[in-house]
């Protein structure tokens, strides 16, 4: 295939998706494990000459049972798309989770959607994959009906040394601001990306303006201060990020970034900002000019560590925030 193609839904499957290889899971945070995973589904859809396909949810199972949303996300259904074609696979097919749809039952879900929908030759998931009503579509259940119907199931065992590489361990990381543990359990740099929007113009009149971003519902990343790599468009821009405003209001703090070098009116652009390094956490200072002489100190050091940094490998760069 040569256009990576993005589905959210199964109704109508364009011919050059039938017969796929196909990877099921949330996904969240696409992490090492998870790229083992798909590194296994580009081989064997390779092999067999046919397409390379992710199937995932959104939103995420446990926000759409809880009173109202909760996950600290690593990566929505934009981010995940973008993972996955920067991965080399051919489709991605993002489901609207429902509570309806979490009734269907497991042997409706692969007759529907597996048989019908995608006729898939072979199917890969994590050893701890479930799904369809009650979670009894198990790897085992898999196995079986893919023996009854003509498909492959292979699953794959999470990675990591002692405790598994899990979404769990990298939010708990981000939420430590252990950025080094974090992009290092994701095999690239974490990225969050919004639309810019209007803040309260106090950087600005600092001298350091910025570049707001509100974010989402769960948002749990520690408060403090970071060295960022940021994509606006084709543009490619170091900067020092700020989440959290102690001497403000820190109800619902915005993620601020400082572009260096950088000056223009870009609200309503979508900014893509990748964590480079923590600096330190959030503080509170006697007066504006306290405050203003540390958020000096701070770009300074997160120029410093910029000038050193280097992608985590392949897919790192093919995300574009290395040159």
């Amino acid at each position: 295939m040569s256009a990576f193609v993005r589905l959210s839904s199964l109704d109508a499957v364009p011919a050059a998706l039938k017969g796929a290889e196909i990877a099921i899971g949330n996904f969240d945070g696409c992490h090492l494990g998870h790229q083992a995973v798909f590194a296994a589904l580009k081989a064997r859809a390779a092999a067999r000459g046919v397409p390379a396909v992710v199937l995932t949810f959104e939103p995420h199972p446990r926000d759409v049972f809880a009173p109202e949303p909760f996950m600290f996300r690593l990566t929505d259904g934009d981010a995940k798309a973008r993972l996955v074609e920067a991965l080399g696979l051919d489709g991605i097919v993002i489901m609207n989770f429902t509570r309806a749809f979490s009734q269907v039952e497991a042997e409706d879900f692969v007759s529907r959607y597996l048989l019908d929908a995608l006729a898939v030759s072979g199917v890969i998931v994590g050893d701890d994959f479930h799904f369809g009503r009650g979670r009894r579509g198990t790897p085992q259940f898999l196995r079986d009906a893919g023996a009854a119907h003509g498909f492959e199931v292979i699953t794959i065992p999470l990675l990591g040394e002692g405790a598994p590489i899990s979404s769990s361990r990298v939010r708990a990381a981000l939420g430590e601001g252990d950025v080094e543990t974090a992009n290092g359990l994701l095999g690239y740099h974490w990225f969050v990306s919004g639309e810019i929007v209007a803040g309260d113009r106090r950087g600005r009149e600092l001298g350091f303006p910025t570049a707001n971003m509100a974010p989402p519902p769960g948002f749990r990343l520690a408060q403090g201060i970071y060295a960022v790599r940021a994509r606006l468009g084709e543009r490619l821009l170091d900067g020092v990020a700020s989440f959290g405003k102690p001497m403000f209001d820190n109800a619902a703090p915005p993620f601020e970034t400082h572009l260096f070098d950088f000056a223009g009116e870009i609200y309503g652009e979508r900014l893509s900002v990748a964590l480079v390094a923590h600096i330190r956490g959030q503080a509170l200072y006697d007066g504006l000019d306290a405050l203003t002489a540390a958020i000096r100190q701070d770009s300074a050091e997160a120029r410093a560590r910029l000038r050193v940094a280097a992608p985590l490998g392949p897919l790192d760069r093919k995300l574009g925030f290395f040159g």
